[in-house]
């Protein structure tokens, strides 16, 4: 097991290291470079550009600036935003919160319900509900997240009055219920595609399970079909599901981006846009590495889940 753990980490410190050089390499490459907001500002001679790129070291090969980069990372200094002269480290702290209270509480609904509508429509493979799902999932899947996002505002915010149109909090306010009230449609709408893919997998995964000896031998022997669902079809539905929660990390990532702009929610997303508007690109050097950390963790998270529970898996 020790040999198995040693190796998916090593594993993952080897993609973090490419997806920060080939990270580096693009936004270095990109129309404008780091200098272009320097570049913005009234009176901004030549001479002076090349002077800051100097002292930024940005007149040197992208190789050498990236390990320059790399060294201070790894010694805890991502750098410093270019917008408003904070530590990165700093800024991605203060909007860490948000993204993650939204991420987990998407993720909890999308898995809870998904899979409980996976199950039912599974147990009732062919009939009206396992079909109305089935349409269901498949119009969330196809549809924008942008659009549920403004349809939901259209409907349960102005239309209605039910929940606020966007941001975290009510200024002045700050309390729980406030919170909630906020978080409701963010969070429902980020969750409604994860939703559908959960579902369609949970569906797939039982009714694999369905058909195995074991479950047979079970209602052979006279089990109740609650016990048959919950301890045997259940529960081994569930393993494959695991990997799955690690894969859907990334789309996770990329829904809350959409998702916190359209509700101007104040998280990583909203961040790393206004980065990217303002070519902070420190700052977005430390999203990127934000989100593939979280990713591979996930991943790896996963991996070792499934090593755990099934012993295969480890001899590979």
């Amino acid at each position: 097991m020790l040999r198995y753990v040693l190796g998916r980490l090593w594993q993952s410190a080897i993609l973090l290291l490419l997806v920060s050089f080939i990270g580096f390499v693009v936004l270095s490459l990109a129309p404008g470079g780091p200098l272009s907001q320097f570049a913005l500002s009234p009176g901004m001679t030549q001479e002076q550009l090349d002077r800051i790129a100097e002292q930024m070291g940005l007149n040197r090969p992208v190789i050498i600036q990236y390990l320059e980069w790399l060294r201070h990372m790894l010694a805890g200094n991502w750098g410093v935003s270019y917008r408003d002269g904070q530590p990165v480290l700093k800024i991605i702290g203060s909007h860490l919160f948000a993204t993650l209270l939204l991420m987990v509480t998407s993720t909890i609904l999308a898995v809870s319900i998904g899979s409980t509508i996976g199950i039912v429509s599974a147990i009732r493979r062919g009939s009206v509900f396992d079909y109305t799902m089935t349409v269901l999932a498949m119009v969330a899947l196809s549809i924008p997240t942008f659009w549920f996002g403004l349809v939901a505002i259209y409907v349960f915010s102005l239309n209605l009055g039910w929940f606020p149109a966007g941001n975290m909090y009510t200024a002045g306010d700050g309390s729980i219920l406030d919170y909630a009230r906020h978080l409701v449609l963010p969070a429902m709408v980020l969750a409604l595609v994860d939703l559908a893919i959960w579902s369609r997998y949970m569906r797939t995964a039982t009714l694999n399970v369905i058909n195995q000896d074991f479950v047979r031998t079970a209602r052979a022997k006279g089990l109740t079909r609650r016990r048959v669902l919950f301890k045997h079809i259940v529960g081994n539905a569930l393993i494959p599901m695991i990997t799955l929660a690690g894969l859907q990390l990334p789309t996770l990532l990329g829904g809350a981006l959409v998702t916190e702009t359209v509700f101007t929610w104040p998280g990583m997303g909203r961040l790393f846009l206004d980065s990217l508007g303002y070519s902070d690109y420190p700052v977005v050097m430390g999203l990127l590495m934000t989100s593939a950390i979280f990713v591979v963790i996930g991943n790896l998270a996963a991996d070792l889940t499934i090593a755990l529970i099934d012993p295969r898996v480890r001899l590979e």
